[in-house]
């Protein structure tokens, strides 16, 4: 028996699972085992298998990397969608890939991710990880929201703006960058602080170490009124905060690992989506 392979497909990209079917030939037809990722139950869930295809677009591979996260399975990104930063096999690229895979020619790369704890009235509530980024934002009515920022238990500064973006190196692509933050490569380790359309001229990005614990505090709003804001994590499993909430986040012990097969690099992949504007 060959190497154990999960497919973990997007339905709504591949709605007749007939890419699916196609790729799961493939690696029978190479006497590998396959695991259906939609087909298999929690309690049951395997633990022998060596990579894991993703089959849809950069938010596939963030929902794939949240339902297995803790079990540290190399991720190979097959595209479905527009060229993104994070899926690097075209569909007709697919036998070439899984060739390369079978014969050790992938090499792994690793990616930091975020673990972030919500504390609501002094408790906590809920953890949540992200690999792009924790974002706090205001919800409802335009208005100005200011936001608390702590660094390794030390106030650092308040923001005047419409949110607060946490990000990784890997989401400097998004949201932050968005936001007027800075592109960094995704194999580096550090931590970003960026407002969303602050409200003063000298609010801008604050680049921190990996190693740094950030905590995000909701103040009261205008005359003392209760502020409500809402939490994301890599644009979704929002959580609604209050006045006195506070989101602490660092980084997860854990990584993510991502299977590389070309020679493409993070720069090439931004030049190109440079140009696509």
């Amino acid at each position: 028996m060959g190497k154990v392979f999960l497919i973990y497909t997007n339905i709504h990209k591949d709605t007749d699972l007939s890419q699916t079917e196609r790729i799961k030939n493939l690696l029978l037809g190479k006497d590998c085992k396959v695991y259906l990722y939609h087909e298999i139950e929690e309690q049951s869930f395997p633990t022998d298998i060596d990579y894991m295809l993703v089959l849809g677009g950069d938010g596939t591979m963030l929902q794939a990397l949240r339902d297995v996260k803790d079990r540290h399975i190399p991720m190979l990104g097959i595209n479905l969608g527009t060229l993104g930063y994070m899926t690097e096999v075209e569909p007709e690229q697919v036998e070439v890939a899984i060739d390369k895979l079978l014969s050790g020619q992938a090499k792994t790369e690793e990616r930091m991710m975020l673990k972030a704890t919500v504390s609501q009235q002094g408790q906590n509530q809920a953890q949540q990880w992200a690999l792009n980024d924790v974002v706090v934002s205001r919800r409802g009515p335009l208005q100005i929201y200011d936001f608390n920022i702590y660094v390794n238990g030390q106030f650092l500064k308040r923001y005047s703006a419409d949110g607060i973006i946490v990000t990784t190196p890997t989401g400097s692509t998004g949201y932050n960058l968005s936001a007027g933050g800075p592109i960094v490569d995704p194999k580096t380790q550090l931590l970003m602080i960026t407002p969303i359309c602050p409200h003063t001229f000298n609010q801008r990005t604050i680049v921190l170490s990996a190693d740094d614990e950030i905590v995000v505090e909701i103040p009261a709003g205008k005359e003392g009124k209760d502020a409500q804001v809402e939490a994301s994590f890599d644009g979704s499993h929002q959580m609604m905060l209050q006045t006195g909430d506070r989101i602490t986040i660092s980084k997860w012990e854990k990584e993510a690992v991502f299977l590389k097969l070309n020679q493409v690099s993070f720069l090439e992949i931004l030049s190109r989506k440079m140009s696509e504007n």
